[in-house]
């Protein structure tokens, strides 16, 4: 993806409409443009250039957006941090990803000038508030320069993002993703759901993970305006789609099942949505059918994918009831269910999910064995397990992990309980 070509193209269109609104304030398609390219413009005079690895540590905010943008236009490679992590997780990432920049926000659980000592080659760090250390300021790199488009040759196997997750396996790891894989999630949200630019979208997911970069993606490729939560609050998360008249909105199991739990739940107006989907973790499909009798006029939807392949890689279909199912998959990808062999089951038979096409990460940065691991052959190896149904449907059962032998069979230990 030409991040920069992107917004450029979608400012023509809708310079004055909102793109973000945080804490009630607006932001523009016209002042998103300006300060992605300023900040852009701003970073190289700091010297950053293509193929660095510059990192992010901040909690949601436009800042966060900006930042992602300007260094997508200038060709660098990202790191978004989970503004969760502690100094010593934080300080272990940024060693292991050779980190050049750091743009954050301090708090005090860290300290941002240990860090700088801690990790070899981190140059510059950009601080969104004054700081003792006399680190720089964000907005004055920001003001330092003029909002001018950069122009920077991208190639799609360019490294565009490195994302550090835990998964359910110990240490985390980085997964490499190129400038192509970026074209993924918007092409995902194209092809399962109607998404337009008169649609209205609420994120509270971090912008740190997958899911919350694919909010930002929707925004400018799309045309819709994005109103950013800091973080997942329930009431302020309903009382923002009601005000808003929120038409679309995705989200991990556990933020609905805190949704349903709320006194005040029955009494928002939730008339405004379309749609939503929920992926992440395995659903409920009681309670999504409980959540979708206060919005039965939106389309509830399930859907499964991991950052290694550019989520989502199946979504129900618009209007299928089969809410069990997490959908069909993607047309640019192929799914396969397969045995211990890695060979392929039949219809209706649990095995391990593993999944091929252009959305495959291109590795484990600076982890080639574990890349080994987990692509073989050309087929992403998800540790999840799965069946089809006679008519192509995807059902999530369960983690690799959980299978058990007994008497020289295989057995889950969810068919035990």
């Amino acid at each position: 993806m030409d991040v920069a070509s992107v917004l450029i193209n979608t400012t023509k269109k809708f310079h004055s409409k909102p793109a973000i609104i945080f804490r009630d304030q607006p932001i523009s398609f016209l002042a998103l443009c300006d300060n992605v390219f300023k900040l852009a413009n701003g970073l190289l005079k700091s010297g950053i250039k293509k193929s660095d690895k510059a990192a992010i540590y901040l909690p949601n905010c436009p800042e966060y957006v900006y930042s992602y943008l300007a260094l997508f236009s200038l060709g660098v490679t990202v790191v978004p941090l989970d503004y969760m992590l502690t100094e010593d997780e934080l300080a272990s990432c940024l060693s292991h990803c050779q980190a050049k920049l750091l743009i954050a926000k301090e708090k005090e659980a860290l300290s941002l000038e240990n860090l700088k000592k801690r990790v070899p080659g981190l140059e510059n760090i950009i601080v969104l508030e004054e700081s003792k250390n006399n680190f720089k300021l964000f907005q004055d790199v920001l003001n330092s320069a003029r909002p001018l488009p950069v122009e920077i040759e991208i190639n799609d196997r360019d490294p565009a993002l490195i994302m550090y997750t835990s998964g359910t396996t110990g240490s985390p790891k980085g997964i490499l993703l190129n400038y192509k894989h970026l074209d993924g999630s918007p092409k995902a949200m194209e092809y399962f759901v109607d998404l337009t630019d008169k649609d209205v979208k609420i994120s509270a997911l971090p912008l740190s993970h997958s899911a919350g970069l694919i909010y930002i993606q929707n925004c400018i490729c799309y045309g819709i305006t994005l109103v950013l939560m800091e973080r997942f609050q329930p009431l302020e998360f309903l009382k923002n789609i009601q005000k808003y008249k929120v038409t679309c909105f995705h989200l991990v199991p556990s933020m609905y099942y805190a949704i349903l739990h709320l006194k005040e739940f029955e009494s928002f107006d939730l008339s405004s949505l379309r749609w939503l989907v929920v992926f992440g973790a395995p659903s409920d499909p009681h309670s999504l059918r409980r959540f979708q009798q206060y919005c039965p006029q939106a389309h509830l939807l399930n859907g499964w994918g991991l950052t290694e392949t550019c989520p989502p890689n199946t979504v129900i279909p618009l209007g299928s009831k089969k809410i069990e199912s997490v959908g069909k998959p993607a047309p640019w990808v192929e799914i396969r269910i397969v045995g211990e062999e890695d060979n392929e089951l039949p219809q209706g038979q649990v095995g391990e999910i593993v999944i091929s096409g252009w959305v495959v990460m291109e590795g484990y940065y600076q982890d080639p064995k574990t890349t080994s691991e987990v692509i073989k052959n050309g087929w992403f190896h998800t540790g999840d397990l799965g069946r089809f149904d006679q008519e192509g449907f995807l059902y999530i059962v369960g983690r690799k992990k959980d299978m058990i032998k007994v008497s020289g069979e295989i057995v889950y230990s969810f068919e035990v309980e």
